[in-house]
């Protein structure tokens, strides 16, 4: 499975980015770089998780930075 970041920028300057196969994996950034940085941490966090609980098998990911 493929996961992709997607972000954009917030009328307040903000940075938002999310991964859309994974729910609950949406984070804030002062700039694009971070948002997306803290997204792949928290993706890679989720994943683990869900591996560690049982919820998911180990499987290959690939993560792709999507333009917005």
């Amino acid at each position: 499975m493929n996961f992709h970041i997607e972000y954009e920028q917030e009328a307040d300057g903000r940075w938002l980015a999310e991964v859309p196969e994974i729910p609950g994996v949406l984070t804030y950034g002062a700039t694009a770089d971070e948002a997306m940085a803290k997204a792949e941490a928290l993706a890679l966090r989720a994943l683990a998780e869900r591996i560690e609980s049982g919820e998911s098998r180990p499987m290959p990911i690939s993560i792709t930075l999507a333009v917005a």
